[in-house]
């Protein structure tokens, strides 16, 4: 880091230390006020959320699909209730990964398309196979396309880490991202929250569930509506051109006819108004084309970019309770997402690349599952299938003709899987658990304007151990071995015969870990280590100078930490904070542009870390800071462009009373910039987003 970055990150920690210090002269003054009558009134009713709402230690997870508290399972994993959600302010899935060691979700400068990332191992761009799976109500997002989810009205969200392909199976290679909403219930509740800030934002979200009749039929209902003005300007017209603007629904129907049965019915959809990326040419990329030097977060575009997706989902849950140990689930899922964009990739007032895309993503999934329990044992016996229908279209329109071209592209696909996963307590104190899948999917591939038809299968048998140790009441050490794995798929732009296909990624996870709480459950401390042995590895192989593929080229190696920690120091005031170190460097890899042994893999930061103070007292007032950093990235397999490190501060400070909040809140408080200056092979810069200083208001009802 240079001296002027070194005196930043300095400043950027010391003035986080100042809002922690304003933190606590404001807890100081409030534990001074004597309004006795007046705290106990309050306290009463701010009672669950100042207390049992934040009981450390007792989240309960559906992260092997099955209850558990999360401190007796043997795996890394992160979990958000909803408050824990709020108070982050956590908003976009993007912002997740703030707050989860080890996870990066890379913007890749437009909504709903981001590069996710776990342990250090990524999805490669134009990829339709993830390596993290994200999963929104058991509905499955298995790629990079469409990775979106809307944090409005949810339960509870869940980071997996490390393989997940026994329960979860293909494209969970690294892990997995659960998102679970609220279910109605007896209960009549609603929230209706109001924003506005910087930029002309403006936000407004609503939801509402109860019963239409009691015990037995329940609906819930959720809306969004959000807006915002871009920053980056067009010198043509003098508009901005990355203007935000989305609307969002989802409904839940819920039928209790028995005690034993509960049916659901979710479905959402969503709608993108919005511009253009936040996007322009490297010094590089500009040179190469001839085209002058770029001014910062300026561009001269002849056409105004578009984004006009949208996707729809909906899901089927049965859950049959056959006896008090026995229950059989059955979830059906369907999404189809449009992705239909328009951009300007030239920035200039030139036709140099003009890009149209209209591309349709179809998958339906069922998975039915079979839990048993007892005082010992706890087994899932399930089987899966899903289907894709994809349609690719994209044009590129270019006065040079060479860049020119038109795509048009069907892929179909079907996958079949059989698992089971079983823990068994071998004594009171040690337990085993151990799991198998079977999966097999077949793809076929079909290239219109070439006339060339294909297909390719490929089966994978992911198994899973794992033992733990209660070694004291509130200590629990485990130990694991995880085999997960990618599927394979088509490089769309070849007609290479050679290259038309490539496999799948597999790689088996070793961790060792403990999950301990001490003071009552007042200090948590979750920790692990791990290796990861890379086979088969999804990387651009260059055939050519100027030609690459995407084949098996590479194999890797991964080792890292992560620790968290949530302590509560005093009642009121809680310290969370989060450490993950990933390292993932090249065995073998060579190409005709040279040899990458010893790189480090493409979107791998070396860590990530978030440091946040909480303080919430029973009087109302409610305040929060959070430091969160990552480490230096690289984005291309030379390692000749990186993203620096780089570190944000957000705050938010307001007033909690019985049925309404008032908020005042900022996130990157200090305006850091963060740009990713050599994004996709050096060509281009995507601009990290400004400040935004808002202020909310929500009712409760």
């Amino acid at each position: 880091m240079n001296g002027g970055g070194v005196v930043k990150t300095w400043n950027c920690r010391f003035m986080f230390v100042g809002v922690l210090a304003v933190l606590f002269m404001l807890t100081v003054v409030m534990n001074g006020i004597g309004v006795a009558s007046a705290l106990a009134q309050e306290e009463t009713a701010r009672k669950k959320r100042a207390d049992d709402v934040y009981e450390l230690g007792k989240t309960v997870v559906t992260a092997q699909k099955q209850e558990e508290n999360i401190q007796d399972i043997p795996l890394s994993i992160t979990a958000f209730e909803e408050y824990a959600i709020e108070d982050r302010k956590i908003e976009t899935i993007g912002e997740i990964a703030d707050f989860v060691p080890n996870l990066m979700l890379f913007d890749d400068s437009i909504s709903g398309a981001y590069t996710p990332s776990i342990r250090g191992i990524a999805s490669p761009n134009q990829s339709l196979s993830s390596s993290v799976g994200l999963y929104v109500d058991g509905v499955p997002i298995l790629s990079g396309t469409g990775f979106d989810a809307d944090i409005i009205d949810i339960e509870r969200i869940e980071v997996l880490r490390g393989p997940q392909g026994t329960l979860y199976g293909k494209n969970t290679e690294s892990g997995a991202i659960n998102i679970i909403t609220h279910k109605p219930d007896n209960m009549l509740r609603g929230k209706a929250s109001l924003q506005a800030g910087e930029d002309e934002k403006r936000q407004f979200s609503l939801n509402l569930s109860g019963p239409i009749q009691k015990d037995k039929l329940f609906m819930g209902i959720a809306g969004q509506y959000y807006q915002k003005d871009g920053f980056l300007e067009n010198t043509l017209t003098g508009d901005t051109v990355d203007d935000r603007e989305n609307r969002f629904f989802r409904g839940n129907l819920r039928w209790a006819p028995t005690d034993d049965v509960d049916i659901s019915l979710i479905a959402s959809y969503k709608k993108y108004d919005e511009g253009t990326n936040c996007l322009n040419w490297s010094k590089e990329g500009a040179a190469k084309l001839g085209l002058p030097e770029p001014q910062d977060r300026l561009v001269s575009s002849n056409i105004n970019g578009e984004n006009k997706s949208d996707y729809d989902s909906q899901a089927l849950k049965i859950a049959y309770e056959i006896s008090d140990s026995l229950t059989l689930t059955s979830i059906s899922t369907r999404r189809k997402s449009n992705n239909r964009v328009k951009l300007d990739r030239d920035f200039s007032s030139a036709i140099l690349a003009h890009v149209f895309t209209d591309n349709t993503y179809n998958k339906m999934s069922q998975e039915l599952r079979l839990n048993w329990s007892s005082d010992r044992l706890k087994s899932l016996f399930a089987l899966y299938y899903d289907k894709d229908d994809d349609t690719l279209n994209y044009e590129l329109i270019s006065d040079i003709p060479s860049m020119a071209g038109i795509f048009n592209q069907d892929l179909k696909g079907e996958a079949y899987a059989a698992f089971a996963h079983v823990t068994y307590a071998l004594t009171r104190k040690l337990s085993l658990t151990g799991g198998l899948r079977y999966e097999r999917q077949t793809r076929d591939y079909e290239d219109k304007i070439l006339s060339i038809t294909a297909d390719d299968e490929w089966d994978e048998v992911s198994p899973k151990v794992a033992v733990d140790y209660q070694l004291t009441p509130g200590i629990m050490i485990y130990s694991s071995a995880t085999k997960g794995y990618r599927t394979g798929g088509f490089n769309s732009f070849t007609s290479d015969p050679a290259f038309l296909s490539y496999d799948e990624e597999t790689l088996w996870s070793y961790e060792v870990g403990a999950k301990s709480s001490f003071f009552n459950n007042r200090l948590i401390i979750n920790s692990c280590a791990y290796y990861m042995d890379i086979n088969d590895m999804q990387v651009y192989e260059a055939i050519t100078p100027q030609v690459s593929y995407m084949t098996n080229a590479a194999k890797a190696t991964g080792r890292g930490v992560e620790v968290e920690i949530t302590a509560r120091v005093y009642d009121g005031i809680d310290v969370m904070a989060g450490y993950g170190y990933s390292d993932v460097e090249f065995d073998s890899f060579s190409d005709v542009q040279g040899n990458y042994e010893g790189n480090k893999s493409p979107y791998a930061p070396e860590y990530s870390f978030n440091l946040g103070v909480q303080y919430r007292h029973a009087l109302g007032l409610y305040a929060r800071a959070d430091y969160i950093g990552y480490g230096k990235m690289y984005f291309d397999r030379a390692n000749t462009y990186s993203k620096g490190a780089y570190e944000i501060v957000n705050t938010k400070i307001g007033y909690e009373a019985t049925s309404f909040d008032i908020y005042l809140y900022a996130k990157n408080l200090f305006d850091e910039t963060y740009d990713s200056i050599g994004y996709y092979g050096g060509v281009y810069t995507i601009y990290s987003p400004p400040r935004e200083i808002g202020a909310q208001v929500v009712y409760r009802f």
